[in-house]
């Protein structure tokens, strides 16, 4: 007949001799130093959707991060506690993709709040052939690291098919 109460008897002083054991020497691989507490990396900014042969992409950046003459040609203030929200439409493969024109409309919320509206707006990119003519749409959001934001988005491509997206990210201070 087995004893079980032996048995966790003599595992449980077999554990708390290795933790006995194991913490001091842990403690011994800080050098001295205390730990530094860990530091959240922000969520990927990218947010894709893709309906058939149409790819929309949804991507937020800290205006702070962007380079002074996209800044410039995007009518951008560069600003550390505001991102800019950047939507393309395109059709086709990825290394043969074309614009699709659309109307996109985009609302920002925190977790807990009401929804309000991000202006988005039109900017054209390229050569003068239109098929080397880019379409994105461009909005900026005021951000109070840390935060949580849901973006709500609708686009209307032209022809009148309509997609909606929905994505949250969270933002840390730098």
């Amino acid at each position: 007949m087995i004893d079980a109460g032996a048995d966790m008897s003599r595992f449980s002083t077999t554990a708390a001799i290795a933790l006995l054991i194991t913490i001091p020497a842990l403690s011994a691989c800080s050098g001295g130093e205390h730990p530094k507490p860990a530091r959240l990396i922000e969520s990927p900014q990218e947010a894709v959707s893709r309906v058939g042969d149409i790819t929309i992409r949804a991507n937020l950046v800290r205006t702070e991060l962007l380079d002074e003459t996209m800044a410039r040609q995007y009518g951008i203030a560069r600003d550390a506690e505001t991102v800019m929200l950047l939507v393309s439409v395109r059709r086709g493969a990825q290394a043969q993709e074309s614009s699709v024109p659309a109307t996109v409309t985009t609302s920002v919320a925190t977790l807990y709040g009401q929804p309000r509206p991000v202006a988005m707006r039109e900017l054209r990119s390229g050569g003068p052939d239109p098929q080397q003519v880019f379409i994105d749409y461009v909005g900026t959001v005021r951000i109070s690291p840390p935060e949580t934001l849901r973006f709500d988005l609708d686009i209307a491509r032209e022809g009148g098919a309509r997609s909606t997206m929905q994505f949250t990210r969270e933002f840390m201070p730098q």
